[in-house]
């Protein structure tokens, strides 16, 4: 496994660190086969119910190694081959029915706000800023930025990113439902520490409840597009009754049912 993404299963959580700190985490070719490596095999063990993505350094993910980009890349079909790499990991983590958090510290640009939005849940801190930047460098959204962030933010803020050179501070990217808690500590690396400490709290979460049901849950939100609304109507039927047979749910809801009785 290389050393650009470190990859770990503990007690049912899987966590994948992006590992190129000296450069921001940016994507590089080692980095980009490493991801989808690393995302494939996480999403299909049996023995994971969660997933925590974090990264090492001072920021969560610069986007692309640009200084790579122009000293190791021979034309756009180069970039365009790397790119449907870390595509295919983009789409191990958004098409499973395994629930991602993203504890998002330090700075989230370019395609690193694709990476971001690989996660259904994401914690950053308050020293955090996000943004989109690629026409600063005059290069379009990649690695699902055009797929995802207009249905995470809406389309006109998702435009105010991609045609701005803005960087969100935290406390906008959760008034925009970008992401989902704040978290301030008393200096960055002390604060990056709580990130990952909050992040790796969720993924507990689910671990301890219904990991099978919060996994379904969020395919079917995450692929809904995919179905008119009446496809959908009928896929949450089916999967409710799916689910109604489990032993996990039979436990739980006859749990719940001895317990509404009681408070009687």
């Amino acid at each position: 496994m290389s050393d650009a993404i470190l990859f770990s299963v503990t007690d049912g959580m899987a966590r994948l660190t992006l590992n190129r700190p000296s450069r921001l985490n940016a994507f590089n070719a080692d980095l980009a086969h490493a991801w989808r490596d690393v995302t494939a095999e996480a999403t299909s063990r049996t023995d994971v119910k969660a997933i925590l993505l974090d990264a090492a350094g001072p920021a969560f993910c610069a986007g692309g190694d640009v200084i790579d980009m122009a000293t190791s890349m021979g034309s756009g079909a180069d970039i365009t081959a790397l790119a449907e790499v870390i595509n295919a990991g983009i789409r191990s983590l958004t098409e499973s029915t395994i629930p991602v958090v993203a504890a998002a510290h330090g700075t989230t640009a370019g395609g690193g706000l694709g990476i971001l939005l690989c996660s259904d849940y994401a914690v950053v801190g308050s020293r955090s800023r996000l943004g989109s930047l690629y026409a600063n460098i005059g290069l379009t959204p990649d690695l699902s930025v055009s797929a995802q962030l207009a249905r995470a933010v809406g389309e006109r803020r998702a435009l105010q990113l991609v045609l701005q050179d803005r960087l969100l501070t935290a406390d906008e990217a959760q008034q925009w439902g970008l992401i989902a808690e704040v978290i301030t500590g008393t200096d960055a690396a002390a604060e990056a520490e709580q990130v990952r400490a909050r992040a790796e709290e969720i993924t507990r979460f689910w671990l301890a409840g219904a990991a099978d049901a919060y996994g379904q849950a969020k395919w079917l939100v995450r692929s809904q597009p995919q179905r008119t609304f009446a496809e959908q109507l009928s896929e949450e039927a089916r999967s409710i009754g799916a689910f109604m047979e489990t032993a996990d749910a039979q436990a739980r809801i006859t749990a719940f049912a001895a317990a509404s009785a009681k408070a009687r």
